[in-house]
């Protein structure tokens, strides 16, 4: 039996992850900060270790006997203080010096489609100096590449049902997003993939315009979409920039920068986000 370590696996993407390494009869050894939170998601798994990844001393041996370890460790919405560079980058890294040390064959580190080009944002220069990091380690890797989660479109849902939605570039810019269950297929799938670096998104490819219609309609409210301009925009990065810090802005700056550009990866997966929206609506 194949032995995987799971990062993160109380965040969006990782539950899925837990579940789907179970399905594939892995033994799961799981790393978790928050125990209560983790005991409430009901996630599966053969091991528990309560640890911090930004303290590296409470993750030894966290590895051993471990075959794959699998991250998508990064800032959401904590409140500790903690920077980008803390987590999405140092965080990482400790597991990453971990599994180096303990004969990890795999490592697999979920960072963003085209974070390459956006590293000048907060949250794509810390999550790609990790990248690199990983290219230079030694160990084996894959890096998976997500256009965007089902639940980060839960932005437009939260538009819609106020009424109102507000994109940029007249809303013409294209986005394939993927859902968690299909994510997770891939990202384990890719634990046989000779391939580096892989770029995924989900079977539907929407334009902005298309995927606020699709929130509209999921609340049952008239479509009324508003663009912003590129005037405003700056104004509003600067404004954040200025008097926030960086986990205020750099959602923020990193949401604007999407909506100005095009997500669309190879399509892999199954599900909706029609489905998606109609499922979320309900428990919003």
């Amino acid at each position: 039996m194949r032995k995987a370590l799971i990062a993160g696996a109380t965040g969006y993407l990782g539950q899925f992850v837990a579940k789907e390494f179970k399905r594939q009869d892995y033994f799961t050894r799981i790393i978790a900060r928050n125990i209560e939170k983790f005991k409430r998601e009901n996630i599966p798994a053969d091991e528990l270790i309560n640890a911090e990844f930004t303290k590296p001393e409470t993750l030894t041996d966290c590895c051993r006997n471990i075959d794959v370890v699998f991250t998508s460790v990064g800032i959401t919405k904590q409140k500790d203080g903690l920077t980008y560079m803390d987590v999405d980058y140092q965080a990482n890294l400790n597991l990453l010096e971990e599994a180096k040390r303990s004969g990890v064959k795999k490592f697999i580190y979920v960072s963003v489609f085209n974070g390459d080009r956006m590293t000048d944002l907060k949250i794509c220069g810390a999550k790609e100096r990790f990248v690199e990091s990983l290219k230079h380690s030694g160990i084996g890797y894959c890096i998976i590449r997500p256009t965007g989660y089902f639940s980060d479109m839960g932005d437009f849902l939260k538009m819609a049902r106020k009424g109102r939605a507000y994109l940029l570039k007249r809303g013409a810019h294209s986005m394939n997003p993927i859902s968690g269950e299909d994510l997770a297929e891939f990202c384990v799938a890719s634990v046989d993939q000779p391939a580096k670096e892989l770029p995924i998104g989900g079977p539907e490819v929407f334009t902005y315009n298309q995927i606020a219609a699709l929130a509209f309609t999921a609340c049952k409210k008239e479509s009324k979409i508003f663009y912003i301009p590129d005037g405003v925009i700056k104004f509003m990065l600067w404004l954040t920039r200025t008097f926030t810090n960086s986990k205020t802005y750099g959602p923020i700056e990193f949401f604007i920068t999407v909506l100005s550009m095009d997500m669309v990866a190879p399509n892999f997966g199954k599900y909706k986000l029609e489905t998606y929206f109609e499922k979320l609506k309900d428990g919003m």
